[in-house]
């Protein structure tokens, strides 16, 4: 059964680890996903900004290639979030710097099915997909915004179930969690980074009965929650 408790505020030891707070939205928004060969698990928005128009061509000693959406509601809210462009002038921005010399015309693929292969198959690749698209092959990167941190504070948790199966098989592991927390602290969205299918799955049940301290505007938080296989 559930163990459902209310946390003393100078006691909120949580599953959660809250990081940086994260710009990457869960609805309307995208996922960044990058190939594996990209060994880093976080990029702030100014590096990704700076890797798609093409300002730096590695991320902390990893090269990487950015690849677009052609078109659609996942690829206009990664430039409105990240870019900073609307697609009109970062088309116009990638033919100058073709016409100088001093870049290339990154890969536009159709769809989000499209680039999660292209970048699960070609080393440095990181692009982007719909926030609920289903992902296998490559990392989802968290974009940080390092000037704004997570303020959100847990008060109530609801521990995940361990499923049986997995336990008897003494198979553990860690889940990445992204939750979007409503004004008045409930948990409205999730999406799913990383982590076991199957783990995810129980984590996810979970923290959607957290509840989290009031604020002013809704907050998007990222979690991590550790499954410890039995010895």
């Amino acid at each position: 059964m559930k163990n459902c408790r209310a946390l003393p505020l100078f006691t909120v030891l949580v599953f959660a680890v809250l990081v940086f707070d994260s710009i990457q939205a869960v609805a309307g928004g995208v996922k960044v996903i990058a190939n594996p060969s990209v060994q880093v698990d976080s990029m702030t928005v100014a590096e990704l900004r700076s890797v798609f128009l093409e300002e730096q061509r590695s991320v902390r000693g990893f090269h990487v290639e950015p690849v677009l959406v052609a078109s659609g509601d996942a690829h206009e809210s990664f430039l409105r979030q990240f870019i900073g462009k609307t697609d009109d002038a970062l088309r116009t921005y990638y033919r100058t710097i073709v016409f100088t010399g001093t870049g290339f015309m990154p890969k536009v693929l159709a769809s989000d099915g499209d680039v999660l292969r292209h970048v699960a198959n070609t080393r440095g690749a990181i692009g982007y997909v719909s926030p609920n698209f289903a992902v296998e092959g490559v990392k989802v990167l968290m974009i940080l915004d390092p000037g704004v941190r997570a303020e959100r504070q847990l008060v109530t948790r609801v521990e995940p179930v361990y499923p049986e199966t997995l336990q008897r098989l003494r198979i553990g592991g860690i889940v990445r969690l992204q939750l979007t927390v409503s004004p008045k602290g409930s948990v409205e969205g999730v999406a799913v980074l990383g982590g076991n299918p199957i783990l995810a799955e129980a984590a996810e049940k979970a923290v959607k009965s957290w509840a989290y301290a009031p604020a002013s505007s809704e907050t998007i938080v990222q979690v991590t929650i550790p499954f410890e296989a039995p010895r």
